[in-house]
């Protein structure tokens, strides 16, 4: 049976909203970029297309090692966030009913609310050298004086793994909310301890939450901006920082967006790598 043209209208200002929103915000904007990385300006307002941006980021050494670095950092910062994300998932999902379910998942909801500066600006007073813990440590003679906490990788990796742990938890316990209880039950009848039934059942069922949920935090840990800047000072050698530098503070676009595109690519290759390692599809990561 054919579909008729009302069915056909409804279905073009179904999509019209997120083909608009793809295109004006994602592909023409990375389109440009793209273009303007391929340029050099040799005199004012006169440009000639060159990779000259592109070689400049493989020969500085600067430059790729602040990338890998902030890579690196971003892979252990999501692996971190799953550690920490996937057995407060799993009571969340499995071991608790009705409101105190309910509740639970809203208390995680509720850091959220706020904007992440001010979450960040939270770190601060807590982690600086008059805060709160380093207080405590002296009043509990742990410490002979104040102790200085930020500025650091600790206090990076700290900040990016609570500013992204919701991102973590809300597929996980999706997923995990989905496996029949009867299933976990069966394992125990048929003589598996926790540990293999965690390994069989339950982690192979919620493979694509955590891939799902480790794709959005690498992504969004990788493109942070603001929490490694104010925890790890103007010497956290974040790739971020690097791109904001070349087009807010050099004037430098054609650098800044050959930086920009490549963090695009590089970050897809290290996702890929991760599904392909997990042996999910993207397919499979976002259902």
């Amino acid at each position: 049976m054919k579909a008729g043209p009302p069915f056909r209208l409804g279905l073009i200002l179904l999509l019209a909203p997120i083909v608009l929103w793809l295109s004006l915000l994602v592909i023409l904007p990375h389109i440009d970029m793209l273009l303007i990385s391929l340029r050099v300006r040799v005199a004012p307002r006169v440009y000639e297309t060159s990779l000259a941006n592109y070689v400049e980021f493989f020969t500085e050494p600067l430059y790729w090692n602040t990338f890998a670095r902030t890579a690196i950092m971003s892979v252990t910062a999501t692996a971190m966030t799953l550690l920490i994300a996937f057995p407060v998932s799993y009571y969340i999902a499995k071991m608790l009913r009705g409101r105190t379910k309910n509740l639970l998942f809203l208390l995680c909801l509720v850091p959220f609310w706020v904007s992440e500066l001010v979450r960040t600006f939270g770190w601060m007073i807590l982690l600086r050298e008059t805060g709160i813990v380093s207080n405590l440590l002296q009043w509990a003679g742990l410490t002979a004086g104040p102790v200085e906490m930020l500025y650091n990788d600790a206090a990076i990796m700290i900040g990016l793994v609570y500013t992204s742990l919701l991102f973590m938890v809300v597929p996980l316990v999706t997923t995990l909310d989905s496996l029949d209880d009867s299933l976990i039950e069966a394992g125990y009848d048929l003589g598996g301890n926790g540990f293999a039934v965690m390994r069989t059942i339950v982690v192979p069922h919620a493979m694509p939450g955590i891939a799902s949920g480790c794709i959005v935090v690498f992504m969004l840990t990788l493109g942070n901006y603001l929490t490694p800047i104010l925890l790890g000072g103007k010497d956290s050698l974040w790739f971020t920082d690097q791109i904001y530098t070349q087009f807010i503070t050099r004037f430098n676009w054609e650098l800044g967006s050959a930086f920009g595109f490549l963090l695009l690519v590089l970050s897809s290759i290290i996702v890929w790598i991760g599904l392909r390692l997990s042996g999910q599809t993207l397919s499979e990561s976002v259902k």
